[in-house]
């Protein structure tokens, strides 16, 4: 079967690879990329949350493309080229396959934006969330059968590992921007009186006062936090626990995992689908300073531990969070939904 693929990263078929395509098993299917017509903005610099106008121009482009290509299905990444792709499905009355792939919404809006999401999403055939939770939180918030969600691991491609851990000036990493509970963090090393580097946006360091023992450096690339979490002998990934949070932290952990790096994380809002505590990184649980002293205080002072968990961690992703992990996942989806269009 033939489907077009629409990623919002997926700029320039030459530079920006081929997403998972290339690690879907087998040639039942055949794929046609569908490319964005402008860059993709990064998340971290951006003013606003929000998807403005002309962004969502792009997206419903982005879509119409998608659709028109496609001579079976179409998967789509990211919630807003499900919902172009939706809206174009009901303007054009062509009924087709749609997956939704990383699906996840952040907070689930109510109102005038509830109702939209629920008019452009009722036709899409499956949604690929990264955490458990998100079938229920989802299922309920489109007035959709929780049979269409379908939970899947959020996956990286293999990272190289081109860092030691800096063990002559050691220090303790903090990536990301969403749903981050930095007051806490910052708290702890505080009274732990750790070298800290937090790497993350303007909007989610706003208002806090960092103490001397850390600094967070403002416009930093991709590159350069990789570079960071490979150096850092801790990865610290404090989430603030809640309800209207569909998920957040977990691009974070997998990275550091596919990079064998020691990870502390809360146990919130999904982190708790991706990390085996005491096994492939600890968890905490969420806005305890306490908690999150006694857990940097372990791994700072015991490398054998440290080394153990990155091993198990790095062991682990390459199992469940690797793009083959994904590729056979989305073969078998794609089967399904074949079969059950004949």
């Amino acid at each position: 079967m033939h489907w077009t693929v629409a990623a919002p990263f997926i700029h320039d078929l030459k530079t920006d690879g081929e997403w998972l395509v290339p690690h879907i098993p087998g040639d039942r299917h055949q794929f046609s990329i569908i490319p964005r017509a402008h860059p993709l903005a990064n998340w971290h610099n951006r003013s606003s949350s929000a998807t403005d106008y002309q962004e969502w121009l792009t997206y419903l482009q982005h879509g119409k493309n998608a659709i028109k290509a496609t001579e079976g299905g179409v998967v789509t990444v990211f919630p807003q080229l499900a919902s172009a792709v939706g809206i174009q499905q009901r303007v054009s009355r062509k009924r087709i396959p749609v997956v939704a792939w990383l699906f996840n919404v952040g907070t689930c809006p109510s109102g005038m934006r509830r109702w939209l999401a629920q008019a452009s999403l009722q036709d899409i055939d499956r949604f690929v969330v990264h955490t458990r939770r998100e079938c229920h939180i989802y299922s309920q918030w489109l007035n959709l059968p929780k049979e269409r969600f379908e939970f899947l691991p959020y996956q990286v491609s293999a990272i190289p590992i081109t860092h030691e851990e800096n063990t002559t000036q050691p220090f303790v990493a903090a990536i990301g921007s969403a749903h981050r509970d930095f007051s806490t963090l910052l708290t702890a090393i505080a009274q732990l009186n750790l070298p800290t580097i937090i790497a993350s946006g303007p909007r989610a360091l706003a208002g806090l006062e960092l103490p001397a023992c850390a600094q967070a450096p403002l416009g930093i690339g991709k590159a350069e936090c990789l570079q960071l979490a490979q150096e850092a002998c801790i990865n610290v990934v404090p989430v603030v626990p809640n309800e209207r949070v569909t998920a957040a932290g977990q691009v974070t952990i997998v990275e550091a995992m596919r990079m064998g790096r020691a990870v502390i994380a809360s146990r919130c809002n999904g982190i708790e689908d991706y990390i085996i505590h005491g096994e492939t990184g600890l968890v905490v649980e969420p806005q305890s300073v306490e908690g999150l002293v006694q857990a940097l205080d372990l791994l700072w002072n015991d490398q054998e531990l440290r080394n153990r968990l990155g091993h198990n961690a790095m062991q682990y992703a390459a199992q469940h969070f690797s793009d083959e992990a994904a590729g056979r996942a989305l073969s078998k989806i794609l089967d399904e939904l074949e079969e059950s269009s004949h």
